[in-house]
């Protein structure tokens, strides 16, 4: 996370303390040769999670979705495909400071990616590739929509 994009969350907060605010983000669907989707644990709530976070003042949605994913697992993505776009109550979070989120995020997917995963960074304590048959179970609440759409598009296509 950068230092623009704390100064600017905390400066909100200072407003509205705790309760909710509607905050756009970007996050990627990285899979690998084999089709397996990566997930990053994150230290936070202890749930995994796809790598993404909040769009930037000025920033375009593309550009959070690539800078999301190279801070968290130091990768460097190429195409991005559009998957969706994500709202409503089953998007909304409360961190586990207290502060309260209704995300709106965009999702995109992707097979182009360059680098090599570090164990961890900042944001994520693991980082695996996942064959979609053998997800974890404790997915971070806000992500569980996206993968259930995930898992529906596949199970569409058999």
């Amino acid at each position: 996370m950068t230092e623009k994009r704390i100064d600017y969350i905390l400066e909100l907060r200072c407003f509205v303390g705790h309760r909710p605010l509607i905050l756009a983000g970007a996050a990627v669907l990285i899979f690998n040769d084999q089709d397996q989707l990566l997930l990053g644990l994150r230290p936070d709530n202890h749930c995994w999670g796809i790598p993404g976070g909040g769009m930037e003042p000025g920033e375009q949605l593309e550009e959070t979705a690539l800078r999301e994913t190279h801070e968290e697992t130091g990768l460097e993505v190429g195409l991005l495909e559009l998957f969706g776009v994500f709202s409503g109550p089953d998007l909304f979070y409360e961190y586990p400071n207290g502060d309260q989120v209704y995300n709106v995020t965009i999702v995109y997917r992707t097979h182009d990616f360059q680098g090599v995963l570090p164990d961890q960074t900042d944001d994520a304590s693991e980082l695996h590739f996942f064959a979609l048959d053998e997800l974890p179970e404790n997915l971070s609440p806000p992500i569980r929509p996206v993968i259930e759409q995930l898992l529906a598009g596949q199970e569409m296509r058999k």
